[in-house]
């Protein structure tokens, strides 16, 4: 009876996204699909760690909203192929996470990733950016781009998560919470910007393909950490 109310409260959260022009109404929808398969996988309180990678991305991409309108980097609504990339992992992990003990850390590192690479990208835009493969200083939001604030908002952000997943009883132990969260969202989120330097740049891959390979990165390094 329990998660049919966290169902409910779900397709309320999709309502809201929409409505706030966060997601368009394909993103919302896969989003509460996937909301679904958590809840009745591993528990309310992973989902709850989504909507906690939802709310910090949302907050992310309307910071200095007029400025990156101004540089042309403001993203606005997302559409379900950036739901799907960023989270299709973290549902595939948390499936089989409340009985495979590596798949806790996958879950972790997946998230982790996402939301540090969301944050980095769209905080970090606000900071000479350089391109991670040369350092040269390049326009903000190059593909491959980073900088220092990005990179420590970004470390902040996996920092969070794993800091949430202890909270919620996720992760048992604080520091080990944190240490995956943080190691496999820096991975992850810093193959994000190699491939996008290396392979998106040249239009060899798009943007949704370089946040699932990141993802799947962050999700083994957190597999191997837990």
């Amino acid at each position: 009876m329990i998660n049919w109310v966290y169902v409910v409260v779900l397709f309320i959260l999709g309502f809201i996204t929409y409505r706030r022009k966060a997601l368009d109404i394909f993103g919302s929808v896969v989003m509460v699909i996937m909301g679904i398969v958590i809840i009745f996988s591993a528990g309310a309180n992973w989902l709850v760690l989504i909507v906690l990678f939802l709310i910090l991305s949302l907050l992310a991409t309307r910071y200095s909203k007029k400025y990156k309108r101004s540089l042309g980097e403001y993203e606005g609504r997302r559409t379900s192929k950036n739901v799907i990339s960023n989270g299709v992992v973290a549902c595939f992990m948390a499936a089989f996470g409340g009985y495979y003990l590596p798949f806790v850390g996958g879950f972790i590192g997946a998230i982790a990733t996402a939301t540090a690479d969301t944050l980095a990208s769209e905080i970090g835009v606000l900071h000479q950016p350089r391109l991670i493969t040369t350092f040269q200083k390049v326009d903000p939001g190059t593909d491959g781009a980073v900088s220092v604030l990005g990179t420590v908002v970004g470390m902040v952000g996996a920092a969070i998560i794993g800091i949430a997943a202890y909270f919620l009883g996720i992760v048992p132990h604080p520091i080990s919470a944190i240490v995956v969260s943080v190691i496999s969202g820096t991975v992850g989120c810093f193959m994000d910007s190699i491939l996008g330097a290396v392979l998106e740049r040249r239009d060899l891959i798009t943007n949704e393909h370089v946040n699932l390979i990141a993802t799947i990165v962050g999700a083994i390094v957190g597999i191997l950490l837990i």
